[in-house]
């Protein structure tokens, strides 16, 4: 039980990390996983990610505390519970956000973090099919590929989005990013290529990497100001492991905080607060939470050719889907559900994209919990502000490991929020009403003709808003007081430790987080191995 490096956490970036520590075969490396393996079939088809959603085994299922912008009410967070985290649940979309995000960084004091700094390590990570470019690479871990079976709406909201005034783009990972467009998506021959296949499986049976499933980790140790180990919880029995180099925590922007507060690190009156002994007094922990507030406008569709989850749809294109994947790897199944989005400006006076679209070629409701909603036939548009400025956090609820933190991301508190988000709805709505989208159109379900106004929008949000799964901010990377790690993602004031995961942003990117989390831990596993 004795390594030179401790990975807490096998999501995204703990994979990253597991591969890269673990190529020198001098190094022992532990990775600690929560969750079960990702053996399930669920997770290898990407329409899987409708069953994921759902799953108990391999899905924290949180939920936050009320939230009082969007009356009082509680709202879901899935995040992956299993080897590769949440890229073994999501819906595969490879965004990067914006040029602008990393050298916003930088400005904020984050040497290295740069736009410039950071594009190397994105093209190093990538196999990206379409080809080596200025923005893209070839040969690395992470499979790029375009979808191989799109439903048509899809497809027309593109065009409708064009239609409504919008550039159309075959990449929103360029330095632009702006227009509409099928998204590219974490898959290889068909299946999820998520971040333990691409990183993980291939390196498994190398002899100096340990890895351990259904490992809770309660508490890192510390000997004075330094990390040395960690205490787990693995198959009913608590084990001390150690560490004679680092710890490093990739827990996300949820369980990173929250194990960090549990070990004696974080604002000392909260720790005071559950009897938890200080180690270091770092009032940041915690902090800083940020989201993308979510709001759906959803059609009835006049067309069949639609995702169904009613009986009868799902005899007649659920045994099609089925044949073509198991012996084609082609048809619904290899779909991520959502297809087709954009990146666009919701105003002239933007000067980047603030608004992303997601198109799911199904008619959601409460993050498709709602089976019954979903068994007629119809289409939803996601869409979500980029930059919120609301800030949250993370909270402990008591001092026991297994109980889960409080999550207060006050989703639309800030005005500037509700407003971007009515101006969203608006945009929506618009290219909803495009030429291209006139064979699919029926009734509008949400928000419903009756909601017109901007009060009336805004009602709406406060009933409907919900979120994209894109939590960051909780130990963020900085200089000022309530920062958490500096820019090689040490924990300010300890040794031994590391974060390394969404956590770290110091603020949110506009995109989807998967990429940059993988780029996060490349740039990080290049500091520790002093690369």
């Amino acid at each position: 039980m004795q390594f030179d490096y401790i990975i807490v956490g096998a999501g995204s970036a703990g994979c990253v990390l597991a591969n890269r520590l673990s190529e020198n075969p001098n190094n022992r490396v532990c990775l600690l996983e929560a969750g079960p393996a990702d053996n399930s079939l669920f997770i290898r088809i990407p329409a899987g990610i409708i069953m994921m959603m759902r799953s108990n085994a391999r899905n924290w299922r949180y939920y936050t505390v009320p939230q009082k912008a969007l009356n009082n009410r509680q709202i879901y967070i899935p995040r992956g519970k299993t080897l590769g985290g949440s890229s073994a649940v999501n819906a595969m979309c490879y965004t990067r956000g914006h040029k602008w995000d990393y050298d916003h960084w930088a400005e904020l004091g984050n040497k290295g973090w740069g736009y410039d700094d950071v594009l190397p390590v994105f093209k190093r990570s990538e196999h990206y099919e379409a080809g080596e470019s200025t923005y893209h690479g070839t040969g690395g871990k992470l499979n790029i590929a375009d979808l191989r079976f799109t439903h048509p709406v899809s497809r027309a909201f593109v065009k409708a989005g064009v239609q409504a005034g919008h550039p159309a783009t075959d990449d929103f990972n360029n330095e632009v990013q702006e227009g509409m467009g099928m998204y590219k998506v974490n898959q290889k021959d068909g299946e999820r290529c998520g971040v333990a296949k691409a990183y993980l499986h291939p390196v498994m049976d190398r002899p100096n990497l340990t890895i351990m499933t259904n490992a809770l980790v309660n508490r890192i140790l510390f000997d004075g100001k330094r990390a040395i180990g960690v205490e787990v919880e693995h198959d009913g029995q608590i084990r001390t492991l150690k560490a004679d180099n680092e710890v490093v925590l990739s827990g996300g922007a949820i369980n990173s905080p929250q194990v960090l507060k549990l070990s004696g690190v974080g604002p000392a009156a909260e720790l005071a607060e559950h009897n938890i002994p200080l180690v270091h007094d770092l009032p940041g922990v915690g902090e800083n939470l940020q989201d993308h507030p979510d709001a759906l406008v959803v059609h009835k569709s006049l067309r069949k050719d639609t995702l169904s989850l009613a009986p009868g749809a799902l005899m007649t294109t659920g045994l099609k889907g089925i044949f073509n994947f198991f012996y084609r790897r082609t048809g619904q199944l290899t779909s991520n559900v959502a297809e087709a989005g954009g990146f666009i400006k919701s105003r002239p006076e933007e000067n980047i994209p603030d608004l992303q679209l997601h198109l799911t070629a199904a008619k959601l409701d409460n993050h498709g919990l709602n089976m019954l909603f979903s068994m007629g036939y119809g289409y939803s548009g996601h869409v979500c502000i980029l930059r919120p400025k609301s800030r949250g956090n993370i909270t402990l609820r008591d001092g026991n490991p297994r109980s889960p933190a409080l999550i207060d991301p006050r989703f639309l508190e800030h005005p500037d929020d509700m407003e971007g988000m009515v101006r969203g709805v608006k945009a929506i709505r618009k290219i909803m009403a495009q030429q291209a989208l006139t064979d699919w159109r029926g009734e509008e379900i949400f928000p419903g003709k009756e909601v017109q106004s901007d009060e009336e929008i805004r009602g709406f949000l406060r009933q409907k808003c919900d979120n994209i799964y894109h939590p960051v901010g909780t130990c963020k990377m900085g200089s000022d007081e309530m920062a958490v790690v500096d820019s090689e993602l040490r924990v300010h004031g300890l040794e031994g430790l590391r974060v390394v995961d969404a956590s770290i942003m110091p603020t949110l990117i506009g995109g989807n987080t998967n990429a940059p989390t993988v780029m996060i831990a490349e740039k990080a596993a290049d500091a520790i191995l002093g690369q």
